[in-house]
């Protein structure tokens, strides 16, 4: 739904003939310095000796011992079993929550990766753990495979994707880690345990969304169906609009999700549907021409919420932007150059719309918001801390630019997100602590207790987590 930031001026000025303009309050908005305290696109210094990591974001950033990189299953149970340090596994960098940084090491798997195996009967691949969805999805289309759903972003590895309970959007589908059928693990004693739900039923339930607390997986065997093409529909509508559709709109269609362009009153609604017969083919994503000149808007018309919200729908398009077909892989999945900080809550489904009228109203409210905010709907799962366990849900995304300030995701966002029974991603920001989880997750101090168990050292422990099993941390 590309705008470009010149349209945005022009219907600016336009509006602004009709308007008196404060020019006082206008001049001061200019001169506004949006950065946050403390912000850096580099690595930190590592000490020597050391090593230097990052996530994707630059918000969560360590100087371990060492970035350790085992390339055999052998080697990857000896490193474990004789490593005086403490680990953390890491994907692809893309979780915002601490749930990587270690002084210890930081342990890469991306050597277990690829298809390894597949069988046509079952439909079961088995891919190593290290490999990214991007990889997975690529490696099945050629296989005349795919998965039921993807996320919308494909870079992070299954094992962070699954260990954080990553989801795509659609009333009757579940998140990711619910195609898992086994997995191998690497306990901290150096075992290596092939674990599915008959093998042993409880370790199974635990490790698909595991946080990386169980140890360190080397491969996953996952359920495939036959590929399938889709049909997408990209609309820009009114936000009232689609919040009083938004129930039946997502019990119509396979697919259903929807972005809000805070201060405008404006959403971009996206449905998939199975498709049958010739493709269109996808058409280029206009995204980031779209948050370019959102965060123009924002810029230039941000200190004065009515002429902001005006120029907004003045320059917007309306209706139908985008009716397209292709295979799913080509649809539901994207890639995000433009870097963010992102807090995600999944809310019971019955709560969820009650809760993003409070977050639509909030955010309209905050005069330095523009990035979109994403909702999605999710179907529930059986694994013992995924989000999705006690029925199905609606999530909300806010997100802020990698640069800007985000502390009012935990002031303003996050309590209305809890007072609606709201569950936090495991891999986005938050503030929740054990005890807030022993409410949240019936088998929470289950998961904990078998924690203790494959790791009564804390092995795989770091501040974060210790704070989320409620654990003495001494580094």
């Amino acid at each position: 739904m590309g705008v470009s930031r010149r349209r945005l001026l022009q219907a600016g000025a336009a509006a602004s003939v009709a308007a008196a303009i404060p020019i006082g309050q206008h001049v001061a908005w200019s001169m506004k310095d949006f950065e946050r305290d403390g912000y850096s696109p580099d690595y930190p210094d590592a000490p020597p000796g050391e090593e230097s990591w990052m996530n994707w974001s630059g918000a969560q950033r360590a100087t371990p011992k060492q970035l350790a990189s085992p390339k055999t299953l052998d080697e990857l149970a000896e490193f474990v079993r004789t490593s005086p340090d403490r680990i953390r596994p890491r994907g692809s960098g893309h979780s915002f929550s601490g749930l990587v940084p270690s002084e210890g090491t930081i342990l890469d798997v991306s050597y277990f990766s690829g298809l390894k195996a597949y069988d046509e009967t079952s439909g079961i691949a088995t891919f190593g753990a290290g490999t990214t969805l991007f990889q997975t999805a690529g490696a099945l289309q050629a296989q005349g495979r795919t998965f039921p759903n993807l996320p919308d972003i494909v870079d992070q590895t299954l094992a962070g994707s699954f260990s954080t309970a990553t989801h795509g959007t659609g009333a009757t589908l579940t998140a990711l880690h619910d195609y898992i059928r086994g997995f191998r693990l690497v306990t901290a004693n150096g075992d290596v345990l092939d674990v599915n739900a008959q093998s042993n039923p409880d370790l199974f339930a635990a490790g698909k969304v595991s946080i990386g607390a169980l140890g360190v997986i080397a491969e996953y065997d996952v359920q495939t169906i036959p590929a399938f093409n889709l049909r997408r529909i990209l609309k820009v509508e009114a936000i009232d609009d689609v919040m009083d559709a938004a129930e039946a709109t997502a019990d119509a269609h396979r697919n259903f999700e929807f972005f809000y362009l805070p201060g405008t009153g404006v959403a971009a609604t996206l449905t998939h549907d199975l498709h049958e017969g010739e493709i269109t083919g996808a058409v280029p994503s206009e995204d980031d021409e779209t948050l370019a000149g959102l965060k123009q808007l924002r810029d230039t018309f941000g200190w004065w919420p009515w002429l902001r919200r005006r120029v907004a729908q003045s320059a917007l398009p309306s209706g139908t932007l985008e009716d397209v077909s292709d295979a799913s892989l080509e649809l539901l999945a994207t890639t995000r150059p433009i870097k963010f900080n992102e807090m995600e809550y999944h809310m019971p489904r019955a709560e969820g719309l009650a809760a993003l009228r409070k977050v639509v109203s909030k955010m309209d409210r905050r005069k330095d918001a523009y990035f979109p905010m994403e909702v999605r709907f999710v179907a529930p799962d059986n694994a013992w801390l995924s989000p999705f366990h006690a029925g199905p849900c609606l999530s909300i995304a806010i997100h802020a630019a990698v640069d800007e300030r985000f502390d009012y995701f935990f002031s303003d966002f996050e309590p209305i997100f809890r007072s609606h029974g709201g569950r936090p991603h495991w891999g986005k920001w938050h503030s929740l602590k054990r005890a807030d989880f022993e409410t949240l997750y019936p088998a929470f101090n289950d998961f904990n207790e078998l924690r203790r168990t494959f790791d009564p050292d804390g092995k795989f422990l770091n501040p974060h987590l210790a704070e989320v099993f409620g654990e003495t941390f001494n580094a």
